[in-house]
């Protein structure tokens, strides 16, 4: 199965910024995101790219659907966790 995960981008060099998920920084492409992103932004992170900036006024409703998401031990947050691994 194949998941976005969100991270918060910590800094931007090009098109390559690195990304904190749930304490985890990971580097990530940014070459297909919908709209330009800086630190301190939310995107959602498809294997390595970013492929879209979360508005400010969605954030805190996905952050809280992926903290109910990995508290479970199902099939689906597994995979949600080792992606954020």
């Amino acid at each position: 199965m194949c998941l976005g995960v969100v991270g918060q981008v910590v800094e931007v060099d090009g098109m390559v910024a690195l990304v904190d998920f749930f304490g985890v920084e990971k580097k990530v492409r940014l070459d297909i995101v919908d709209e330009p992103v800086e630190s301190g932004d939310y995107i959602l992170n498809h294997v390595g790219f970013a492929i879209r900036r979360i508005p400010e006024e969605e954030v805190q409703g996905t952050l809280d659907f992926y903290e109910d998401l990995i508290r479970y031990n199902d099939l689906m947050a597994q995979d949600v966790k080792a992606d954020i691994r």
